[in-house]
């Protein structure tokens, strides 16, 4: 198989990686009865049980048993509880009508991350990427300064799921040796939620086969995308897969207008605007580096 396959097969990975987390909203609204705690539990057992065959059949447990220890179970113990925060707040926000503040979220997440690498990691910015940190900030303080929509919701899956690819990105373990440690750490208090919910009678599962199915779906759609995502990362250059992560919010923006009627006001307009603009800023800049380092 020659380069350019080798990149276009990644390219494919990829996209239909991040096509899948674009329609993320689409199922948790088919759940929309399921209290999003319970399907935030379901979503760590389910993943749990998948991810552990996945690491058994590729015979990764021992690598697993070995990374998992010190430095890196805390953190991992850190990681599991950013992911778990992000998870819940997104499921609820597309339960209650704020996937348009969710999209903003994630839109806001790349540009995020540049700001952490320069004051976390003391990574060197270009000036075009500055300007497109600071344009996406002008943005956030324009839907603060006029109150428009849930901005808290942007705010904390941008920095929950910043945060949690920083601590990621020092961990010393792999993709998923990483989602597999974090959902065993979480598999304890989703047990103790769903006991807690049979107990109270508000137990979703075991009410109806449909939802039943839709809540066991929870592990694939949770993993499917992760494995993708990490054979993607393999195949092409990191630049080029960077710039697919505007595939997801842009497919979250869509559905929360047209498919879910969430109202777009002159202050969401102004406020994706600017985010938009920081994004091409940064997204332009990325093409530019990755073909220099052609």
């Amino acid at each position: 198989m020659t380069d350019r396959d080798t990149q276009t097969d990644g390219l494919k990975l990829g996209i239909t990686a991040y096509i899948l987390w674009g329609f993320l909203p689409f199922y948790f609204k088919l759940l929309e009865g399921v209290p999003a705690l319970q399907i935030l539990a379901h979503r760590v057992l389910w993943s749990v049980l998948l991810l552990v065959l996945v690491v058994v059949a590729r015979r990764r447990l021992g690598a697993l048993r070995t990374a998992a220890r010190g430095r890196t179970l805390l953190l991992l113990c850190a990681s599991a509880t950013l992911i778990a925060i992000n998870w819940l707040v997104y499921i609820w926000a597309t339960q209650h009508a704020h996937v348009l503040e969710a999209s903003l979220g994630y839109f806001i997440n790349p540009l995020l991350n540049v700001l952490l690498g320069v004051v976390v990691l003391r990574e060197r910015v270009s000036r075009r990427q500055g300007l497109a940190v600071g344009v996406a900030a002008l943005g956030v303080v324009v839907m603060a300064v006029a109150g428009g929509g849930a901005l808290w919701i942007s705010l904390v899956l941008a920095v929950s799921f910043g945060l949690y690819g920083l601590v990621r990105k020092v961990a010393a373990i792999d993709a998923l040796g990483g989602l597999t440690v974090e959902t065993l750490l979480l598999a304890l208090p989703a047990m103790a939620v769903l006991v807690q919910a049979q107990m109270v009678g508000t137990q979703a599962f075991g009410g109806d086969t449909r939802t039943d199915l839709l809540l066991v779906a929870a592990g694939a759609i949770t993993t499917a995308p992760l494995l993708l995502f990490a054979a993607a990362a393999k195949r092409m250059r990191y630049a080029t897969l960077g710039l697919l992560q505007y595939i997801a919010p842009t497919l979250q923006f869509a559905q929360a207008v047209l498919l879910f009627g969430e109202p777009l006001r002159p202050v969401h307009i102004v406020t994706f605007g600017l985010i938009w603009t920081g994004c091409a800023l940064y997204a332009a800049d990325s093409l530019k580096q990755a073909r220099a380092a052609r």
